[in-house]
């Protein structure tokens, strides 16, 4: 006899796949993959080396999640087409879950960050750093557009570029460097929401807000809103102390609403790109 034709009992074969011998039973019981024989002494299930491959397809299925009634139709209908269909479909699936599980990576290195940021910052710190090019969403606001208003439109362009929650990536608002030199510190022109990098399906940049590449002047500001003109103001005169050109805008976000109660709490990190 072949010896991919010996007969192994459930045990062995089940052991020699890396499985429970009781999923051996129940795929028996369901008809999706049968034994070679069956003991007439003891009616103990018996499978062949040869079965090895189908098993493998069946167990390879079914950690792609498909279901036994799918497999159960493959199963009866096995061709090569069939099953290049079938991995060309669970491919798909799999890239797209693994650019969502990058993205959720994405934001959980951007929280902690902000919590490294959070546990050594200096409040009073204005410094110079350098950051990569961004890729913002933003809708455009002024001082007539309503808090419902600015939600509706958060909502829409998040649909938009198929962004999932807010949580998926940062977001916050913008004020032009030219306002802030007016001294105009509430005239916000913009809301935003950084686009993960790991979305695949913007082949241009059309439509978008670039955040520049480059050096920004990065500060902080903790409490209310209505002392924040007043760090703007020492923002400039640092910017002005040593020559400094700011341009563009102000980009402004929250860093700490996750692991506060109070708003007196909420800390604003301040980035203004520097020419």
């Amino acid at each position: 006899m072949n010896k991919q034709d010996k007969l192994l009992t459930i045990g062995q074969f089940a052991a020699l796949h890396g499985i429970n011998k009781k999923t051996l039973m129940w795929y028996d019981e369901t008809g999706l993959f049968k034994p070679a024989a069956i003991n007439p002494e003891n009616g103990y299930r018996c499978y062949t080396y040869r079965q090895s491959p189908i098993l493998e397809t069946i167990l390879l299925l079914r950690e792609l999640d498909v279901s036994i009634n799918e497999i159960r139709q493959f199963m009866e209908n096995r061709s090569a087409g069939n099953m290049k269909c079938l991995l060309d479909e669970k491919i798909a699936e799999l890239d797209q879950n693994i650019l969502h599980l990058q993205a959720i990576r994405k934001t959980l290195c951007n929280h902690r960050q902000n919590m490294e940021t959070l546990l050594h910052m200096d409040l009073g710190e204005i410094s110079i750093v350098d950051k990569e090019e961004r890729c913002l969403v933003t809708v455009d606001i002024d001082k007539d557009v309503t808090f419902e208003k600015e939600v509706e439109m958060i909502t829409a362009e998040t649909a938009r570029y198929r962004l999932g929650r807010l949580h998926d990536a940062s977001y916050g608002s913008m004020i032009p460097v030219g306002s802030l030199r007016d001294g105009s510190f509430d005239n916000y022109t913009k809301l935003f929401i950084e686009i993960p990098k790991q979305i695949p399906f913007l082949p241009q940049k059309k439509g978008l807000h670039l955040q520049p590449k480059g050096k920004y002047l990065r500060a902080f500001h903790k409490g209310s809103w209505d002392l924040l003109p007043l760090r703007y103001r020492q923002i400039l005169d640092y910017a002005d102390s040593r020559g400094l050109a700011l341009s563009g805008f102000s980009y402004e976000k929250g860093i700490n609403e996750t692991v506060i109660d109070r708003m007196e709490d909420y800390i604003i990190q301040i980035e203004i790109p520097v020419c």
